[in-house]
């Protein structure tokens, strides 16, 4: 037997495959007819996943063995018939928000979302008063005061209760 992709399958696989599927312990998505996917449709799904390896990097990106069989997965699941939705879904009920490289805007990943924004502004207002203290116009120093004129404010001073 061979599968899509090609490669043979030992003999026995077959039956246990049909072993697993009739004592329902196969995944719904191996239970079903697939269908073609297309590779664009993959990509596009999987660039919105995070490598579990790399971190910084979308499984479509990633040359990790891990980032594949993400992809695999994804293939498998958009050929049983599930909608892009429905694979981010099964991603984040295992992995969690964090899985996903751009996250939703709610609860506490908000504060992603919103941090530089409020980062950014509170920048920009600093420097706007930096440079307005920097170019505000310098009052000269008051002229000294003289000798007689300082004794004669000390004596008033003095006379003052």
């Amino acid at each position: 037997m061979t599968t899509s992709a090609g490669r043979r399958t030992p003999p026995g696989a077959a039956v246990l495959a049909l072993v697993l599927v009739l004592l329902g312990a196969l995944p719904a998505s191996a239970q079903q007819p697939s269908r073609p996917v297309d590779d664009r449709q993959v990509h596009e799904v999987a660039a919105d996943l995070r490598c579990v390896v790399c971190q910084n990097l979308s499984v479509a990106d990633s040359p990790s063995e891990m980032a594949t069989q993400m992809r695999a997965i994804v293939r498998e699941r958009l050929a049983a018939g599930e909608t892009p939705a429905q694979v981010r879904q099964y991603f984040v009920e295992r992995y969690g928000d964090w899985i996903l490289l751009s996250p939703p805007r709610q609860g506490f990943t908000l504060v992603v979302w919103v941090a530089p924004l409020v980062a950014v502004l509170v920048g920009m207002g600093l420097v706007a008063l930096l440079l307005r203290r920097w170019t505000r116009e310098r009052r000269p120093p008051p002229p000294p005061v003289d000798a007689a004129m300082s004794e004669r404010i000390r004596r008033e001073l003095e006379r003052e209760p």
